[in-house]
């Protein structure tokens, strides 16, 4: 699994382990890591011409130390200087190596265009706010050069704690990270700036917080979670999930629904609606009831909402005793009062322009600040809240815990149905067994290695696909 944490927990498990260490140690043990990954991105690091923006803090240290290992293997290390000061040592190491160095007042850009690699140690961890004025059009030359460009722990302008993006921003093909992942290289809109991801171990895995700030599951977790029958298994211990969606309107929506569920593990689907013939038409395994909900039969979870319209069947739902998944037309002037009553779990899993109607807000404001929008909602409501979107995320009831990040996925799951596909998915691993949190990201985690799998990761798909492609997942995951 992997695991972040926000700059302050970072910056104290440092501080705890560099007490114990001679001083100088991280960095060296970071700028070794930098220095690797740097060779491993280059055809030949001999001959090589690499360009250093260099920054104030440590992360400019850094570059600096890690151009002198390149330096001293045969590449052409030049290093812009873009603070009021630099990192002495790290200059010492640079100048005795062979590398230049270049102040700010003279011109970088003559480096920037031969360069083959870029080091970006602009701004740090603590960073805010975006790139200075006066570093703007040396990243812009970096970027606009056919350089492949490196981050320092994170790309300079994004803010490593929540993902944001506010004002401009260093796109990097690739990102060095050390000691530990944080959070805005998890999270959009953060995250496509960081290009790929490499981790380098500095030692402070005994220092940080058993429990991160973020964690993101990976096969071998998906397939610990997965309700896999066994001998003794029938349709009931597999879990009934029961679907209120769909109407005149909208009925592939409960189609949608039904087949995401049905792909979804679950042992059987009690759908309630009016769009049984269609259900029937595409599934006929599944069991069709004209409704009320309460006369439907046994259900260990409850899916509500996707395509419902103004139909009823949220109020009934809620009242129940069994875990509750609410998505859609079921989200509209949720109570939070009522959400907060229940006995039983709730996954509400709304998209961005859901949230933000659910919060008072814009889109742009949810898109621009995922983590805490999902973490607000969480609370507000008390329930566990899934925000789907470019970057999807899970936190459990009233924020508690670390958040999950999906990721898997493609830029091709924006397409009308597949999130109607994601809720039967979900609401199948509800009647499992799963909990709220478990549930959604195992659910998107799924979703996402389907659609990518349905499109060949490039290529249109349909909600259909998405769903059909399901089992497929399934099996990479459980081998």
């Amino acid at each position: 699994m992997r695991t972040a944490y926000r700059v302050e927990t970072v910056r104290a498990a440092e501080a705890e382990l560099m007490a114990r260490l001679p001083e100088g140690t991280l960095m060296q043990r970071a700028a070794a890591g930098l220095a690797a990954a740097c060779s491993a991105l280059l055809p030949r690091v001999y001959g090589a011409r690499v360009v250093l923006l260099v920054g104030s803090g440590d992360n400019g240290g850094d570059a600096l130390y890690a151009g002198a290992r390149l330096a001293r293997r045969g590449a052409g290390v030049t290093a812009v200087l873009l603070g009021a000061r630099a990192h002495g040592g790290g200059l010492a190491a640079l100048r005795a190596a062979g590398g230049r160095v270049v102040g700010p007042h003279d011109d970088p850009y003559d480096a920037l265009a031969v360069a083959d690699l870029v080091i970006d140690g602009i701004t740090g961890i603590g960073g805010r706010g975006g790139l200075r004025p006066d570093a703007v059009p040396v990243a812009r030359a970096a970027r606009g050069s056919d350089a492949v460009v490196v981050a320092v722990d994170l790309p300079s302008g994004v803010d490593a704690d929540t993902g944001e993006v506010v004002g401009e921003a260093l796109r990097a093909d690739a990102t060095v990270t050390f000691g530990t992942y944080k959070p805005g290289l998890l999270v959009d809109p953060a995250r496509e700036y960081a290009g790929a991801l490499r981790l380098v171990d500095i030692g402070l895995g005994a220092t940080l917080p058993s429990v991160p700030d973020l964690e993101a599951l990976q096969h071998e977790d998906v397939a610990r979670l997965l309700p896999v029958p066994g001998a003794g298994s029938d349709k009931y211990r597999r879990g009934v999930v029961g679907l209120v969606a769909g109407s005149a309107r909208y009925p592939g929506a409960a189609v949608l629904a039904v087949e995401g569920a049905l792909r979804g593990g679950g042992g059987a689907v009690r759908y309630v609606g009016p769009a049984g013939d269609a259900v029937i038409a595409a599934h006929p395994e599944t069991l069709v009831h004209a409704g009320p909900p309460s006369k439907a039969g046994r259900v260990q979870a409850w899916v509500v909402g996707p395509g419902l319209g103004d139909g009823p069947g949220v109020g009934e739902v809620l009242a129940s005793d069994v875990p509750v998944l609410v998505d859609a037309d079921g989200l509209r002037e949720l109570s939070p009062e009522a959400v907060k009553a229940r006995s039983a779990p709730t996954l509400l899993t709304p998209h961005a322009g859901e949230a933000a109607a659910l919060l008072g807000a814009s889109r742009e404001e949810v898109e621009a600040g995922r983590l805490a929008a999902v973490r607000e909602l969480a609370g507000r409501f008390g329930a566990t809240v899934l925000l789907k979107g470019s970057t999807t995320l899970v936190c459990g009831p009233g924020g508690a815990g670390p958040v999950r990040v999906n990721p898997t996925g493609t830029s091709w799951l924006a397409t009308a149905g597949s999130g109607d596909v994601l809720s039967g998915v979900a609401g199948s691993l509800l009647a499992a067994g799963l909990s709220g949190v478990d549930a959604g990201s195992v659910a998107a985690y799924l979703h996402g290695l389907a659609a990518r799998r349905a499109s060949q990761g490039a290529g249109p798909i349909t909600a259909t696909d998405v769903a059909r492609a399901l089992p497929e997942a399934w099996r990479s995951v459980v081998g």
